[in-house]
Order: C-alpha cells, then structure tokens, then sequence
C-alpha cells in the first residue's frame, strides 16, 4: 500500500492533467519506423499536459520542462502511460462523456514507448516548441480574487482525525457569479478534503470569536454549527479545478464571508496548514444557477465484516421533476472498488452517467459532462457500490481487516454521489433534494444528503413561496436570470 502512495504521489500531478495532444507523427502502426524525439515528439506532449505540476514551484516533486528532466524517467513515463495507471482518469468509456477527460491516444502510447525504447533521444533543439507560461500557482491562470485563510492552523501529531472550520471575510460590494474555483493547501499530506460554503449571515464568525484557536470545531465530524447560504464545491486528492459550463455559475453573494471546512488527519508529526482559494467570475450574469445535491445510501446499511471482498450497495432514487445534470462526483474511501451510477428514463431509455471498475480514492474528481444531461421527471437513478473489505486489497488501512462502517474517519467507509445540477428556481433545487427512494419509500432518513445543504434549500424554498405570494422576506437573496 505504501509503494503505491509513494508512486501516486510522485507521478500524481504531473500527469494528472495529460489530455490528448495531437503531435505530428507517424500513425501507431508506424511508429517504429520513425525517429522519435524529444524535441519534435515528447516534448509539446509534456509541455502541454504535465508540465502545469511539473515545474519549479509547484507541487509536483520533480520537473518535466527540460531534455535532462524527461530523460532520467523516460522508462517511468512510459511504464505508467503503458499501463494506462497515467494519466489517472478513472470512468470507463462509454459511460458518461466528460470535458477534459485525461487519455492518451494508442498512437501516442506506443511513440513514447519507441522514445524510451530507443535510448530517449534529444533530435535537434531547432524543434523544441516554445516553453509553456503558466500564471504563477495557477492552473485555469490567473484569478479574478483570491482569499486565504486568515492564519496559519497546527495540527496535533497523532489521534483522530479533525474537522476544522475557517472564516475567510470577503464583503463584496456586490453578488458575483463563480464560474470555478480552485481550492491550494499548502500541505497536501494532511488533507482528506475541504469544502467552501457562503454565509451571509455572519453565523460563522460569532462560532470562531468562541473558539481561541484557529477556526473552530463544532463537536461532531463535518458538522458546520449553521446554515450556510449557499456553497462553492470542494476538494479532494485528484481534483482538477474546471470551470462550469457556458451560462452556469454558482452565486457569491454581496457581503458574504467564504467559510471553509477542513477534514485534517494527523501524519504522526505537528504539521501546519494555511490554505489559499481562487475565485473566477463569470463576465456576465448566468442563465442557471449549479448547486451539488448529494444522494447516498443508507448509512446502516453500509457494515462491512472483515474479509468480505465482494459487499455492494445498490440504490434506486426517482426524479420527482427535470432535473439538467451539469457533473458528477462520487465519493468512497479506501475500501471502495467499484462504482456504477446509470440513470432510466422514463420510456425505458437507459443513460449512462458514470462507471469507475477501479475507484482509487488518490483520483477522485467532480467529472463535468461535454454537454447538459437532461433528466425527465421520473427518471430512476441507480447506484451501486462495490467495496472489498479482504486482506488482498492492497488499500486496506487495517491489517488485518476489521468491521468498517459508515463514518467520516478516513478508516471509515462512505457511498455517496453529488449530482451537480442547475435550475432557474431554488425551489426546484429543493424538491430535486427531496426525491424519492424505491427501497424507502419517503420514510425519514431516506435521503442522507448532509443537514446543512437540505435546510438551506428548504429556508430558500421558502423564501421562494414568500416572493410569489407577495410577503415580505427577511432575508432576501438574489433573484438572477
């Protein structure tokens, strides 16, 4: 399991955004008659798609902008593109089309085996493309706004993990739209995931003026101690920061303080973390608002004995009204092996919206769609989770195995899917929270979507109802087109 980390969080960034690069050269059948190098072929391939983490500065352990640098790892490079392990793009073909999926051609597959095969060679300099520019840190260039954690927060050495919350001020003199967001941890080691949400209120700061410590805690894990107004996505190993489709954007609102919730687990020595968050703004006012609505299983359903190599959960949920369906995020831990959501629509036509054979929680990512995915009312989304909970998986972190449950523990398990959808009405975002299960029939607790997200779409729903029949709201949200 170790060597395996080490392995992903060498090669992780580099090749974490390898997208397919057409490179002029000979057709895969070819291409062992031709002279491969590095400055005509491999080259414009790495500065295009790894370079972005493969630089000086950045977090990527080594860089791959110079001859000498792909050089010394040309058989590396081509082990991991070989083996299709890089670039690490878990859905399976065929199910789900996604923006900026990470996959090499077969052609280019077998050019950089011929370049590591054939000693790496250099070819003429003359060749070389120009050099990438990259917008310092950045990976969609340069914000339009970034906000950092107002201090620095020690994490304890050892025990459980911690939930931390941090207030970040903004007062914007104005709403804006977030079109993307891309979430920098300073020390990436110690984070399972963050995740940002809005609050208008200034709830969260009477919370963190109680707390002497940085940020603050709120008891039990995940829990925020408010309702936020809105959220801004999260982060996770493997995320790739994108922004959302044309005319979508999620809403800042004027005067709103950023608050970021923190999952931290100790690494066995006292570490500090003091994150940064860029914020990219949409040139116009969106047509639809995007929120991430999180349906799961059952959390007592989810009880693995030790070494059970095959335990699945399977869910059925129906669309209580259209739903269009912008991106997807599932989300397990380290005993997940296999996750498969399909969405029937009502006459019968089957749509595939994800299928991981492989899940590695190093590379889970919001997947966002080439195009909308429109859902009719009625639509049964089907879930299924495959978790081996045996001394052969290799990411097992008990050894030997034991009982693992639901829980927010990185030991612990979870099977959940964010659908990240969009809607002119808060309302139908609402109504959209509080669909329908086949095995629970609306019984509480059927949706575990988190407190915190379905009471900020029941206060908007609400706010809503209020607007339409003409009562005063005290407090009104921006109404966009």
């Amino acid at each position: 399991m170790q060597r395996r980390t080490i392995l992903a969080l060498i090669l992780i960034l580099g090749f974490g955004s390898l997208q397919t690069t057409v490179v002029a050269a000979a057709p895969a059948d070819s291409a062992a008659t031709v002279q491969v190098t590095y400055a005509k072929h491999i080259a414009p391939i790495l500065f295009e798609n790894c370079a972005t983490c493969h630089r000086p500065g950045e977090v990527a352990p080594f860089s791959l902008l110079t001859y000498q640098d792909a050089k010394r790892r040309a058989s590396q490079i081509s082990e991991v593109t070989e083996s299709k392990y890089m670039p690490p793009w878990l859905p399976v073909d065929g199910h789900g089309d996604f923006a900026g999926a990470r996959k090499l051609t077969p052609a280019q597959i077998k050019m950089i085996r011929v370049w590591a095969d054939s000693g790496a060679p250099e070819g003429n300099p003359a060749d070389l493309p120009p050099a990438p520019k990259f917008a310092e840190g950045w990976a969609l260039g340069e914000p339009d706004m970034v906000v950092k954690m107002t201090e620095k927060y020690t994490l304890r050495a050892e025990g459980k993990d911690v939930f931390r919350v941090f207030v970040i001020p903004i007062d914007l003199p104005e709403d804006k739209y977030v079109t993307a967001v891309d979430y920098r941890p300073t020390n990436r080691k110690i984070l399972h995931h963050a995740l940002m949400f809005t609050d208008t209120q200034k709830q969260a700061r009477k919370l963190d003026e109680q707390d002497k410590e940085p940020g603050y805690g709120n008891g039990r894990a995940g829990g925020l101690g408010f309702v936020p107004s809105g959220g801004l996505g999260g982060w996770a190993p493997g995320v790739t920061p994108r922004h959302l489709p044309d005319g979508v954007a999620r809403i800042l609102h004027k005067g709103a303080d950023l608050v970021l919730q923190v999952h931290f687990h100790p690494s066995g020595k006292v570490e500090e973390e003091q994150s940064s968050i860029g914020l990219y703004f949409a040139k116009k006012e969106p047509q639809r608002l995007a929120i991430s609505l999180p349906k799961g299983m059952r959390r007592q359903s989810l009880d693995i004995a030790p070494g059970k190599k095959d335990f699945t959960l399977t869910d059925t949920f129906t669309l209580p009204l259209e739903a269009q369906v912008v991106g997807i995020f599932p989300h397990a831990h380290l005993l997940c092996k296999e996750i498969k959501v399909d969405a029937t629509l009502p006459d019968g036509t089957q749509k595939p919206l994800i299928w991981i054979k492989d899940w590695d929680w190093n590379w889970q990512d919001e997947f966002l769609y080439d195009k909308t995915i429109k859902l009719p009312a009625g639509t049964k989304i089907d879930q299924k989770y495959v978790f081996d909970n045996s001394a052969d998986n290799v990411r097992n972190p008990n050894n030997p195995p034991k009982r693992v449950t639901w829980g927010e523990q990185t030991a612990d398990e979870m099977a959940i899917t964010f659908f990240i959808v969009t809607a002119p009405k808060d309302a139908l975002l609402f109504q959209l929270g509080r669909g329908r299960r086949a095995d629970a029939g609306g019984a509480p607790g059927a949706d575990i979507a988190t407190s915190a997200i379905r009471d900020a779409l029941r206060r908007r729903a609400e706010q809503n109802l209020n607007q339409a029949q003409g009562q005063p709201d005290s407090k009104p949200q921006a109404n966009p087109k």
